[in-house]
C-alpha cells in the first residue's frame, strides 16, 4: 500500500487520530465521540469522517449502525502497513515499547534480507548493480549530516530487494524501511556507529560475483553489526559514558543498517 501522503489539516488528524488509537489513548473496543473530536481537533464532520477512512483502510477503526465509529482489536490492525509502524515509532520514541518494536522488525528482517540477498546475487543485471554502487557511493560522502545517511542506507536496502526481481519482496520495502529509517535516524544521530560501507561493500561484492553463500553470510555479517551500533548508542544513553550496556541475544535485538 502506499504510504499515506502526510500533508495539510487531514493529514495531521489522521496522524493525531493515528498516534491516539496505537497509544491506547483511545483503547481497543472504544466508540469515538465525533462530536466532542470535532470540536476538539477543531475540524469539520467532513474532514474527521475522511481521515477515519484513512485508519478503516488499515483496519484499526470501522463503522456500524447503531454502533457508530469504533476501534477494531489490535488482531485486526495491519501492523506491518509502512504508516502504522511510522506512527508507532513516533508515538514510542525512547520507550520500551520503540525497543521492543525494534527488536521484532530487527526480526523480520534477519529473515527476509538474507534469504533476499541470495536471490539478488543470483538474478542481478547492470542496472541493480548500478543502483546498489550508487547508494554505496552516497554512503561514503561526508556531506548532508545524519538525513543523507538515512536516505543513502534506505537507498541500498530498496535496491537490493528490487535486484531479486521478485515483486512480492519488493514490496517489503515499505516494511524494512520504516524500521530502518527509525534506526538510522538513532544511530546517525551520534557519533557512536561503525563505519557502515565496508559492510555494505561486503554485500554488495558478493552480489556482484553472483556468489549467493558469501552474500548471505555477509548480510548476516551486516545484521550483526547493526545490533552493535544500536546497542552502543542505546548504552551510551543510558550510561551516560559511552559504555555499552548489556542487552542479552544480541543477534534478534534491532533491524539491519
Amino acid at each position: 500500500m502506499t504510504p499515506y501522503a502526510r500533508r495539510g489539516v487531514h493529514g495531521q488528524t489522521v496522524e493525531t487520530l493515528a498516534r491516539r488509537v496505537l497509544s491506547g489513548e483511545i483503547p481497543e473496543g472504544a466508540t469515538l465521540d465525533l462530536v466532542s473530536l470535532q470540536g476538539e481537533l477543531d475540524v469539520s464532520l467532513t474532514a474527521l469522517r475522511e481521515s477515519l477512512k484513512v485508519l478503516a483502510a488499515k483496519g484499526m477503526v470501522d463503522a456500524r449502525q447503531k454502533r457508530g465509529t469504533f476501534v477494531r482489536p489490535r488482531s485486526d490492525w495491519n501492523l506491518l502497513d509502512a504508516d502504522v509502524l511510522r506512527w508507532q515509532f513516533a508515538g514510542s520514541a525512547g520507550t520500551g515499547t520503540d525497543l521492543a518494536l525494534l527488536r521484532n522488525l530487527g526480526e523480520v528482517r534477519g529473515i527476509i534480507e538474507p534469504a533476499a540477498v541470495r536471490l539478488a546475487a543470483e538474478r542481478r543485471t547492470d542496472a541493480d548493480l548500478d543502483a546498489l554502487e550508487a547508494a554505496l557511493t552516497a554512503m561514503g560522502e561526508d556531506e548532508g549530516g545524519a538525513a543523507h545517511a538515512v536516505e543513502a542506507d534506505l537507498a541500498f536496502h530498496r535496491a537490493l530487494l528490487a535486484a531479486t526481481h521478485n515483486e512480492l519482496l519488493e514490496r517489503m520495502e515499505m516494511v524494512i524501511e520504516s524500521g530502518l529509517a527509525h534506526r538510522d535516524e538513532i544511530v546517525h544521530s551520534t557519533l557512536h556507529g561503525e563505519d557502515p560501507v565496508p559492510s555494505h561493500r561486503a554485500v554488495l561484492d558478493a552480489v556482484r560475483d553472483q556468489d549467493p553463500e558469501t552474500a548471505e553470510r555477509a548480510m548476516r555479517a551486516l545484521l550483526d553489526q547493526a545490533v552493535r551500533d544500536l546497542d552502543r548508542v542505546r548504552g551510551s544513553e543510558s550510561d551516560g559514558d559511552g559504555a555499552p550496556a548489556t542487552t542479552g541475544d544480541t543477534h534478534h535485538g534491532s533491524p539491519a543498517q
